[in-house]
């Protein structure tokens, strides 16, 4: 299903995908995810980046439920990649959920040959609704093929768990389970704390050099509908629009926070959709 070109970007779809960014003359992003959907490109368009999309696979979806989910071959999905680098200057890529180990090799593989590009990684591997989103453990895959290429890593409390292969209990735990996901590979980790318990969210950006930077906000009493993947996208968009990291996701961040405070609900399922408009209030 296309969805509005001329505001969303060309190729945007309601499946998986691989997306590319770039409204502001001179940003670009590349985005790899499980869903390329509504919320991602219209992160993109709320912060002035053009939305370009690779599918990656087709879902079978609503507020309730992930009804069915058909991955594409992964040679159409390097295809889709090479077209949009031959013709775009992208600045930034966006990495979500992949599906199957093949694709995450192909999108590692594609990536090598743009070392430069900066990369943000959400290793998405079950939707809100619990529906598994991979054909099996892709926690190993991600290790060895992409979390060497990651600018930011954005785990939420059960992915760090499945790429760790141990529990995280409480905030405390949040400082080691970071600086173990840098010696991954990555050069900086966002391990975002909303499946903790607690009145306020906490979330933890480790960078490489040491640095822990804290972002603590009121939590907000309903569950969202695609905020892990539009806080990865703001992340990104942010980045290739020249911001350094923490500024990035501190904006980003906030701007999710406004987007799921004004959310509603479109369909029969308890889950918020973000209000995108509200996000962008000030989230520069």
């Amino acid at each position: 299903m296309v969805l509005f070109r001329q505001d969303f970007g060309e190729n945007a779809t309601l499946g998986q995908a691989i997306c590319v960014t770039g409204f502001h003359p001179k940003a670009f992003i590349l985005l790899a995810n499980e869903r390329t959907r509504q919320p991602d490109l219209r992160t993109f368009a709320a912060l002035g980046v053009h939305g370009l999309c690779a599918i990656t696979a087709v879902t079978a979806q609503n507020t309730r439920e992930v009804r069915a989910i058909e991955t594409l071959p992964p040679g159409i999905v390097k295809a889709q990649i090479d077209a949009v680098f031959s013709d775009f200057r992208v600045r930034a890529v966006k990495i979500g959920m992949l599906a199957t180990a093949g694709l995450v090799r192909t999108v590692a593989v594609a990536l090598q040959r743009h070392p430069r590009v900066k990369v943000v990684l959400d290793p998405v591997l079950v939707a809100t609704t619990g529906a598994r989103l991979a054909r099996g453990d892709l926690s190993a895959p991600l290790r060895r093929h992409l979390l060497g290429r990651a600018d930011l890593l954005t785990p939420n409390i059960p992915e760090a768990e499945s790429l760790l292969g141990r529990r995280l209990h409480n905030a405390s735990d949040l400082a080691d389970a970071a600086r173990d996901l840098l010696r991954l590979g990555a050069r900086a980790v966002l391990l975002k704390g909303g499946h903790l318990r607690g009145a306020r969210v906490s979330d933890l950006l480790a960078m490489a050099d040491g640095t822990l930077r804290w972002f603590h906000h009121a939590r907000i009493p309903a569950e969202g509908h695609g905020t892990g993947c539009t806080l990865s996208s703001a992340v990104a968009a942010h980045l290739a629009l020249g911001d350094a990291m923490d500024v990035a996701v501190g904006k980003a961040i906030r701007y999710v926070h406004r987007a799921l405070a004004k959310g509603y609900r479109p369909g029969r399922g308890t889950l918020r959709v973000l209000d995108h408009r509200a996000g962008m209030s000030r989230s520069r």
